[in-house]
């Protein structure tokens, strides 16, 4: 594993951290790593605005907390940065961000990944894509026509709302710092409604807000938006873990996630009654008329194991963008 304090991390730490840290990763002191530790910290990033994040992990961290036996607090952190800095000084054990987060977070920390999403009983149905989307009858209809436009990314450092679109446009032949206009918003729902409001001609955001989340919450309907470009499948959002762990404490973690998906969850209790929903119709058949806890930010069935070696996708889209995020000046 390298170890280079890489450029975004150490000119973040100070500005970034004052914010984020504020509201997050400081629940203890520095790990030593020579103890196990009496209590869990997690720490999971918004990718988008969702108020609900929180007590969607909720039944994850129960799940965690029984096969532990220690308690897990956690909290949500507004930015990766604060996440990977706390994660470089342990206190954070255990964190879900995003896959690029995770790149950044292997070069500095001692940290792997053991799980990722599995939106459906179907291994690797957590992989998601980007997408370009554009109002109906714009003049855009490929990557080609995104030459010298205004274009809405969420921020640099995401792999749907930036890095595989940017990778995309150079395999186009576009530059996507010189050739076009860069606006980025943030968020992916901002994204999609500054698109539609005229702030850009094209957003690339995840594939999942404009298809489910943005129309389930109203905030677009059915021919708001044009789909013209599909990235290839990028792996699925990944629980990371720290290696200063004890082993039996990383493995208590992972059987936690081998255990129980958003079914067994509620069936266990992780979940309130009044919180669980019906089982969406895409499980499938075996899970008509079963409930569900929300399990992670992505309403996923499950997570299926994950090792370094899935996020290698990541990697090869920061060779092919060169992007100032991936690169390792140290």
């Amino acid at each position: 594993m390298r170890h280079h304090l890489k450029p975004l991390i150490a000119l973040s730490c100070t500005a970034l951290l004052l914010s984020a840290c504020g509201e997050s990763p400081n629940a203890r002191s520095s790990n030593t790593g020579s103890e196990a530790p009496s209590e869990l910290v997690f720490a999971v990033v918004p990718t988008d605005n969702s108020e609900e994040l929180l007590s969607s992990f909720e039944p994850v961290v129960a799940a965690i907390e029984e096969e532990a036996g220690i308690p897990v607090s956690i909290q949500a952190v507004s930015n990766n940065a604060g996440v990977i800095e706390a994660q470089v000084s342990q206190r954070v054990d255990v964190a879900v961000y995003g896959a690029f987060s995770y790149y950044l977070a292997s070069d500095v920390a001692d940290v792997t990944p053991i799980a990722m999403d599995q939106l459906t009983p179907e291994a690797g149905s957590g992989a998601v894509s980007s997408v370009g989307v554009t109002i109906p009858g714009s003049d855009i209809t490929s990557l080609a026509d995104v030459d010298g436009k205004d274009v809405c990314f969420t921020d640099p450092a995401s792999t749907t709302g930036y890095l595989a679109a940017a990778a995309g446009l150079i395999e186009e032949g576009i530059d996507p710092e010189d050739d076009i206009n860069p606006v980025f918003t943030g968020s992916h729902d901002v994204a999609v409604t500054q698109m539609i409001a005229g702030d850009c001609d094209i957003a690339f955001v995840a594939q999942t807000f404009v298809d489910v989340l943005l129309p389930a919450r109203g905030v677009i309907e059915d021919g708001d938006t044009e789909t013209i470009w599909v990235s290839d499948g990028i792996p699925g959002t990944p629980m990371v873990v720290g290696t200063w762990l004890p082993e039996d404490l990383q493995e208590s973690i992972r059987r936690a996630m081998s255990e129980y998906n958003a079914v067994t969850a509620a069936e266990a209790g992780f979940c309130a009654d009044e919180d669980q929903r019906p089982a969406p119709e895409q499980w499938g058949d075996e899970y008509t008329d079963a409930m569900a806890c929300e399990w992670g930010g992505t309403g996923a069935f499950a997570f299926e194991p994950a090792t370094d070696e899935s996020y290698d996708p990541i990697r090869e889209i920061c060779e092919a963008t060169q992007a100032e995020v991936c690169r390792d000046d140290s």
